[in-house]
């Protein structure tokens, strides 16, 4: 139980000109440090302080930090060799001033990775040798700069098809099925004491979730070390149910590894495509009123539905918090989530819990009542 001098710690003053509500006294970070951190994900434009108040909102709301997108291999090594450490740079050293943790993402990802990779110099695709050279030369580069700086990596993301199977690509295909076992041992060994996890969407679906049970399992046979389940949480206001959410933390939870809920975010616009709810960000559809109903505001119904999901997966997190080590929101606010853009460019979501101008919601209150009734 929190004693009642840490809920009076703070002064009610959130950013310049941004005041909490008067029942809120702490931030969010510190009402779920008895049970899980909390973090968020950063965009470059974010991390070079180019937003006024973010920097400001995540040093008082979030304990630990991912980069969005600038960790990504296009990002960080967009030419053979090259390598562009500015942005990660910057973040990590906010973090660091600010004693916030750090959260890699990502080593391998079948989106995000340039061409060339795959590629020999003739344009033809390149041997197994060639690119398990360059894989093992990236990841040695990026985690040998910031060895002992970052507490864990996303180190494979999104290796699975929505049926549990291994997802056919240009990894699978260069390196056969084995490729999973082999990041994560050339990670281990270019910093030993970083953890590392496998991080995915829609595990909260049985036939995904099985296959990263098998997937856990045959690693661990293997002695390949994994730290860790990283659960995606894109959703939205009618989907997943919570029952299935809760299935798999508990599935996981029994693996022996902590869970994370790595991407958080709470769409509140209609999907276009029900067949492929998710995270897939290679749909890209032509933007249709009909599925961009709020761009003038959001109604008031529809944000106190946007609460009570919240309360009830953070409610949900609380009760499997021997098994959550960490909640992480994808993005700051409402003006930067990657939702306004997918799979329609251009539609006006409300998914996160500040606005476009970092103003708490009201679910945020809310948030830090439920998790101090929890230590009562």
């Amino acid at each position: 139980m929190r004693s009642t001098s840490l809920c009076l710690m703070l002064c009610s003053t959130l950013l310049s000109g941004t005041v909490l509500a008067e029942n809120q006294t702490i931030s969010l970070q510190q009402a779920y440090s008895p049970y899980f951190s909390v973090g968020t994900a950063l965009s470059e434009r974010q991390i070079r302080d180019q937003e006024p108040g973010t920097l400001d909102l995540v040093k008082q709301q979030f304990n630990v930090l991912t980069a969005e997108n600038i960790m990504k291999w296009e990002a960080i090594e967009p030419v053979e060799g090259q390598f562009n450490f500015a942005a990660a740079d910057a973040m990590i050293e906010f973090a660091e001033a600010n004693n916030i943790k750090v959260i890699g993402h990502v080593l391998l990802w079948h989106e995000q990775t340039p061409a060339w990779v795959f590629q020999d110099a003739k344009g033809q695709p390149a041997s197994k040798e060639l690119v398990l050279s360059r894989l093992t030369n990236h990841i040695n580069a990026v985690m040998g700069r910031y060895k002992g700086r970052i507490q864990g990596w996303d180190a494979v993301n999104e290796a699975l098809n929505e049926d549990g199977t291994l997802r056919q690509s240009n990894w699978y295909k260069a390196l056969g099925e084995d490729y999973i076992a082999t990041v994560f041992e050339i990670a281990h060994k270019a910093d030993p004491k970083a953890e590392l996890y496998y991080n995915d969407f829609n595990l909260f679906k049985p036939e995904k979730r099985d296959g990263v049970l098998k997937l856990v399992a045959a690693l661990k046979a293997k002695n390949v070390p994994i730290h860790g389940i990283g659960e995606q949480g894109h959703y939205s206001l009618d989907y997943p149910e919570l029952q299935q959410v809760e299935d798999s933390i508990i599935a996981f939870g029994k693996t022996g590894l902590p869970v994370m809920i790595t991407e958080l975010d709470i769409s509140v616009l209609p999907f276009p495509d029900p067949e492929n709810i998710g995270a897939d960000i290679s749909l890209n559809m032509q933007l249709k009123q009909e599925f961009n109903p709020y761009a003038a505001g959001l109604p008031k119904a529809v944000s106190d539905q946007l609460s009570n999901k919240y309360l009830q997966l953070f409610e949900l997190f609380l009760r499997h918090s021997n098994v959550v080590q960490r909640v992480t929101l994808w993005g700051v606010n409402d003006n930067q989530t990657w939702r306004n853009d997918w799979p329609m460019k251009g539609r006006t979501d409300y998914p996160l819990l500040f606005d476009r101008k970092n103003q708490p919601k009201e679910v945020v209150p809310k948030l830090i009542k439920l998790a101090e009734k929890a230590g009562k």
